[in-house]
């Protein structure tokens, strides 16, 4: 018998019970953050101080925080090529990203990665992949090294729903399931593989959610809107990983509000869409909620202001740096730091 999806709810009586004010102030201030620093990459692109093309998350940030609040040191991230705003969860500096997507040498790898290869394995970050998919086995394999040497982090891949129909993302659950690897795999379901609504090619409701029982998982769906609720959900997971009792799959609603990248104008998206989700924006609803709790408004605004600030420092910083030397073009090629071939 196919397992229901059950849709997580968030009681109102128990909202501050197990998160807490302090936590709750952290995940406010790296939605916000992450907002602004997204906001800024796309203003740099318009005045074409970020090369090529860069996909962002703005609307979909609460599903970057929630995750990335309930990892303990040393647990992995692996993101897509929509990976700013989980690299920047993790605690890697504003200048540090918005210096690789300048392709400076502040960057997070001296500009040589760009917008879609961010990566810090200091930070748990273990890269941005482009290609759709490529990275679940590799989550696999990282988590695989975890339980052979009794190591108790978790591996926490993101990809979005499009990825749901990729032999990979079929290949690496039945994988993590039958080996009860410590994964959690986390599908951002923001309705569009690139420009096509994921409901027109996908032959079941819920992509991720409605997969899950047929490699023995429960079908779990969130609200991606919500950092609490993705908080709880996550703190869930990566407990049922580290107990040894294998992978969870979660589908987080969410939305984004730019296209597919900078080169998408997103006309396909129904008239009025964009407008319903707004209302739910994650920020919008997590203010609300901190004030809700009796958290001074004077709080709240000095955490927008100072996140302002910051983003306005990074830039002016990143402004300023140099592009990268010549001299570290043929650099960490390969492993070994150099780019001579071997076989």
């Amino acid at each position: 018998m196919t397992k229901k999806p059950t849709l997580a709810r968030v009681s109102a009586s128990s909202m501050n019970d197990d998160i807490g004010e302090q936590l709750r102030l952290r995940m406010y201030r790296m939605q916000v953050e992450i907002r602004d620093a997204e906001q800024r990459a796309f203003d740099l692109f318009l005045q074409n101080l970020v090369k090529g093309t860069s996909h962002l998350s703005l609307g979909q940030e609460a599903v970057a925080v929630g995750f990335a609040c309930a990892m303990k040191p040393g647990d992995l991230s692996f993101c897509t090529y929509r990976g700013h705003a989980h690299t920047l969860a993790r605690g890697v500096p504003i200048e540090a990203v918005l210096g690789e997507l300048m392709q400076r040498d502040n960057g997070l790898m001296r500009g040589k990665g760009g917008s879609m290869h961010l990566t810090s394995e200091k930070h748990g970050v273990m890269g941005s992949y482009a290609i759709i998919g490529a990275h679940l086995p590799i989550a696999c394999g990282a988590a695989w090294r975890a339980q052979y040497k009794g190591d108790s982090d978790v591996s926490v891949c993101f990809f979005g729903d499009g990825t749901t129909n990729i032999g990979a993302f079929h290949e690496a659950l039945n994988f993590a399931a039958v080996w009860k690897l410590p994964v959690v795999f986390v599908c951002e379901n923001n309705l569009y593989m690139e420009y096509t609504p994921i409901s027109e090619v996908t032959a079941v409701e819920h992509p991720a959610a409605g997969r899950a029982s047929a490699y023995g998982l429960d079908s779990i769906i969130i609200d991606g809107q919500d950092a609490d609720e993705v908080y709880r959900a996550a703190v869930s997971a990566y407990e049922k990983a580290r107990a040894g009792h294998g992978p969870s799959l979660i589908e987080c609603k969410t939305y984004r509000y730019s296209g597919h990248s900078r080169a998408d104008p997103a006309k396909y998206r129904p008239s009025g869409e964009l407008d319903k989700w707004l209302k739910r924006d994650p920020i919008k609803i997590y203010r609300e909620r901190l004030l809700q709790f009796g958290v001074d408004e004077r709080v709240v605004t000095e955490i927008e202001a100072e996140s302002k600030r910051k983003i306005d420092e990074a830039t002016e910083k990143c402004k300023a740096a140099p592009m990268p030397s010549l001299d570290i073009l043929t650099t960490d090629v390969y492993a070994d730091g150099g780019w001579a071939w071997r076989n």
